[in-house]
């Protein structure tokens, strides 16, 4: 694992700059760095050491030095492609997978992408044509940016990296700041940055002769379905299972795992008991809060294994974490951020490489909205007026009761989704509900942003990938739009972000895209029948758990952010907002933010989601665009509290 960046430019390349965009990303390599400067050409590195410690440096280049490459990630079939190449005739001076990449290139060109199982993303320069070439992998478990800034092309592994060197004047991208709040992501290319652009999953990057090239190597299909008994499938399931959880032991390294008591990554710790013994690591969090706690879960699953487990506690006093959190993430997110950086740093203390459950739920429908959406159909009965008329207001008067997932949450999204009747629409507006929708952005914004932005619609996005979609099955056109979206510019983009600040790799078994190729060909009623989610995924899971596992409902990794704006953090919440910069300057409406945090407060809406999105996004302001340090941001904060 490490952090990449790099500079083309016509007139040379200075290595100081290098170093400096390397200076912002130590944290993503803290075991070495290294630069290549060549004419127009400047690349740099900074590794994790994982696989051959002592040989794995980068840069790396070929036997001629003719391409070379700076390489983020982790290739789990290196060994077999190792193999293949040296028949071939190509001479290897390290154990690393970084050079396999290298020579992969010199025979198949960009190609090479197509070859490679695992995360990655890298850029290779090959000076026989001087020619850039940029890619990231399939799932999108490792991010890339980039940036044409005058005769200038940046790129890096995170935002930071560009910014440290590019001349242009930071500008916010209010359309990013658009779609963040309704989908909690930014829709890539966009960045929060208008001149910063994000190189999107399963891509690959051309830049040559001041041109730049972007185009698509990998897709997935729902269309071809297995024809297998369920007993049959059960069997390909685990042995696929199995040898993905396997390919991902590689290294030379201890390897921890999350246990989040849920059974996803329950089910990574069974099997890797089973390739591994009961040696190995692994780590919960937890909070006091026992709506919210799954510590006793995680610890029926680690007593079964017999892990080494440990376990750690978050209260309300994290919010001084948010300026170093924001800081590492480029950009604002949801309060599941701080719940992964929380527990990537209690793994930090132990492993270097930590194995999590991501993409379980997308694989095999896990989510609630997958049943929801389609149980939306018997509620939408009820005539359409007496749904807007008598059910909606009845509805909205109603008190919170702030626990998870209230069921006055869940009526209340099942009556907004109701009066969308076409699927793919309905499906996108779920995205929206627990944030900020497009009459809820109208508002919120003033009339200078509205104008600006106003004729943007969020959930266009989401249906455009739903409709879009190689399947016939609603189910899979919903499967297919997270794995496009939601997956990889939230769930990936936190996991990535929060393990690597405090320099730890985190790999995901479920993402093995051969493993995801063989889930999208299951039989929708293999995922959900007679509304229980994850049918055999939950049947396979049957044989390795307890059932206080299986059966137990989806609680998902939360902390109790809604009680802490209520009570503890009511009063720094509603002074730090009111006196952010967006309200001050009449980007956002000030009597419309007070009124979300009083009806927070008074138990009328849970707008906990939607007040901690705008707290980062004033945090990220002050960090990003002020570009004030971050103890000057946690002083702001406390003076707050």
């Amino acid at each position: 694992m490490c952090g990449i960046c790099g500079i083309h430019c016509p007139s040379g390349v200075e290595p100081a700059k290098v170093r400096e965009m390397l200076q912002t990303i130590v944290h993503r390599g803290p075991d070495d760095e290294g630069i290549y400067v060549d004419g127009p050409i400047g690349i740099g590195n900074r590794r994790l050491s994982i696989i051959d410690l002592s040989g794995g440096h980068q840069p790396l280049c070929n036997e001629d030095g003719t391409v070379w490459i700076s390489y983020n990630g982790e290739i789990y079939n290196y060994r077999r492609l190792r193999r293949e190449l040296e028949a071939k005739g190509h001479v290897f001076r390290t154990r690393s997978d970084t050079e396999v990449i290298v020579h992969l290139y010199e025979e198949l060109g960009e190609r090479c992408v197509e070859r490679l199982s695992g995360m990655f993303a890298f850029a290779i320069w090959d000076g026989r044509q001087q020619k850039l070439v940029l890619a990231r992998d399939r799932l999108g478990q490792k991010p890339l940016f980039y940036a044409r800034d005058g005769e200038d092309f940046l790129f890096g592994s995170e935002v930071k990296a560009i910014l440290a060197v590019m001349k242009r004047k930071r500008e916010i991208d209010y359309e990013a700041i658009y779609h963040y709040l309704s989908l909690r992501f930014i829709p890539p290319p966009r960045t929060m940055f208008r001149s910063i652009k994000e190189l999107p999953p399963a891509h690959v990057l051309v830049y040559q002769a001041g041109e730049t090239k972007v185009s698509r190597y990998w897709d997935l299909s729902f269309r071809q379905k297995l024809d297998l008994s369920e007993a049959d499938v059960l069997d390909v399931l685990d042995e696929k299972l199995t040898r993905a959880v396997g390919s991902h032991m590689v290294g030379d390294v201890p390897i921890g795992a999350f246990l989040s008591g849920g059974m996803d990554s329950s089910m990574i710790v069974a099997t890797m008991a089973r390739e591994m013994g009961p040696t190995f690591k692994t780590f919960a969090i937890g909070v006091e809060d026992q709506d919210f706690n799954e510590l006793p879960y995680a610890k029926v699953v680690a007593d079964q294994y017999r892990t080494n487990h440990f376990e750690g506690l978050v209260d309300a006093n994290m919010i001084r974490s948010l300026p170093r959190i924001i800081w590492h993430l480029d950009e604002p997110s949801d309060p599941i951020a701080a719940c992964q950086f929380y527990a990537a740093q209690l793994a930090a203390r132990h492993v270097k490489v930590v194995v999590g459950g991501d993409g379980g739920d997308e694989l095999f429908a896990g989510f609630d909205r997958y049943l929801g959406v389609g149980l939306i159909d018997a509620y939408a009965v009820i005539p359409t007026f007496l749904r807007r008329k008598v059910v909606g207001p009845l509805l909205a008067a109603m008190p919170e009761s702030f626990t998870y997932k209230s069921t006055m949450e869940k009526l209340r999204w099942m009556h907004q989704l109701s009066l969308q009747s076409d699927v793919g629409r309905r499906y996108a507006e779920a995205t929206c509900f627990f944030r900020f929708s497009h009459r809820d952005k109208r508002a919120l914004f003033g009339n200078g942003l509205w104008d600006e932005v106003g004729y943007l619609d969020s959930a266009d996005w989401i249906v455009e990938q739903f409709e879009a979609a190689d399947a016939d099955d609603e189910l899979d056109r919903m499967l297919y739009a997270d794995f496009m979206t939601r997956l990889p510019e939230h769930s990936l983009m936190l996991t990535d972000r929060m393990t690597m600040a405090h320099g730890v790799e985190a790999r995901s078994p479920y993402l093995d895209h051969e493993l995801v190729e063989l889930a999208a060909s299951f039989p929708s009623d293999l995922k959900i029948r007679d509304r229980e989610l994850k049918y055999v995924f939950r049947r396979l899971a049957g044989h390795y758990l307890p059932e206080a596992i299986v059966t137990r409902p989806k609680q998902g990794f939360m902390f109790p952010v809604a009680h802490w704006f209520r009570n503890d953090l009511y009063s720094f919440i509603k002074r730090f907002l009111l006196d952010s910069y967006f309200v001050r300057e009449g980007v956002f409406r000030r009597s419309r933010v007070s009124r979300l945090v009083e009806e927070h407060r008074r138990g009328r809406v849970d707008n906990h989601v939607r007040l901690w999105m705008l707290l980062n996004l004033a945090i990220w302001h002050q960090l990003y665009i002020e570009q004030a340090d971050q103890g000057a941001v946690v002083e702001r904060i406390e003076a707050s509290l």
